[in-house]
């Protein structure tokens, strides 16, 4: 698919006064319509410069990236807008800005624009608030509610999902991926949300010093790319879980299905015990239940209670 964005030998950082920061170096990159992509790496290593240099708003070391368009490309980033006096509603027209004549007055079109983005993000209720009353995760709201309003092809975005809670962080997520897909938008976005990323991105940038590793998270989880940049210490991104020490050095064989299966195998391992097939001691997982020996139990609390106590070792204690 034809690019609507590409750089080339792009090398990004800073000057001072001893000579240039470069934090990216010879980057060739492409947005092509249709993709959400991830942009991810360690803390410092240069996430929100890069997508203020590819937005314009930073000049690059050297290399070539094409001329900022406020019709092509909408931003959001991090910095807080401080106003007394401005409305949720005022901020959010503010989008429309490229597309207005010398007059400043919107057109119907330009209403239009501003409702449907209202009712994407679902900010209708706080329009009347003031910028300043805003709680940080409203003000992320509004901030990609105004981007949605300029109505351009390609959308960066610098952490979108930071200060939102799990049921915000999904539903910005989503919409990005509804964006991309029905609208034929290109989106990137930095973000250290790894497990959405990893669910709903259709590519991954993963900085890996100054360079970028791309491709589809699938791969770069399965060839290592992400162990080694991030260097998790007790997580296994390949099964997306916490390792756990079997610190009471006692097994178990669970015989169940789906994710009643899948939550208690959790709550074994979390309380110390590892799981296999060859475990004298077998726990059924029933409808509702849990059975073990002729015990039965109505839920996790009560099985591993009665786990515990027969299996006591000198840490629980």
């Amino acid at each position: 698919m034809t690019p609507v964005f590409q750089t080339k030998k792009l090398t990004v950082g800073y000057r001072n006064g001893t000579g240039e920061l470069r934090l990216f170096e010879d980057l060739d990159l492409q947005l092509v319509p249709g993709e959400l992509i991830c942009f991810m790496g360690p803390n410092g290593s240069g996430k929100s410069t890069l997508i203020r240099t590819l937005a314009g708003l930073q000049q690059p070391l050297s290399g070539t990236l094409p001329p900022k368009d406020e019709k092509q490309v909408a931003v959001v980033l991090t910095d807080r807008i401080q106003s007394q006096h401005m409305v949720v509603r005022e901020l959010i027209a503010y989008g429309r800005y490229p597309y207005l004549g010398w007059d400043l007055s919107l057109s119907q079109i330009d209403k239009d624009k501003i409702g449907s983005a209202i009712d994407l993000v679902r900010i209708g209720s706080m329009l009347d608030k003031k910028i300043n009353e805003l709680s940080d995760g409203q003000m992320q709201m509004v901030m990609i509610a105004r981007a949605l309003v300029q109505d351009t092809s390609i959308l960066l975005l610098d952490e979108p999902t930071a200060h939102l809670d799990l049921n915000n962080r999904l539903e910005i997520m989503n919409l990005l991926r509804k964006l991309a897909r029905e609208k034929n938008k290109s989106i990137l976005l930095a973000t250290h949300e790894l497990d959405l990323a990893l669910q709903t991105a259709d590519k991954v940038w993963l900085a890996s010093g100054k360079e970028l590793k791309k491709g589809i998270p699938e791969d770069l989880v399965l060839d290592g790319s992400f162990d080694e940049v991030f260097q998790f210490k007790g997580y296994d991104l390949k099964t997306g879980k916490v390792q756990h020490e079997a610190f009471r050095k006692r097994s178990v064989t669970l015989k169940g299905e789906g994710p009643v299966l899948l939550w208690t195998k959790n709550a074994l391992e979390r309380n110390g015990y590892s799981v296999d097939e060859n475990s004298a001691t077998i726990i059924t997982i029933g409808d509702g239940d849990w059975s073990i020996e002729n015990r039965i139990f109505r839920n996790l609390k009560g099985l591993i209670n009665s786990l515990n106590t027969e299996h006591r070792t000198p840490n629980t204690e």
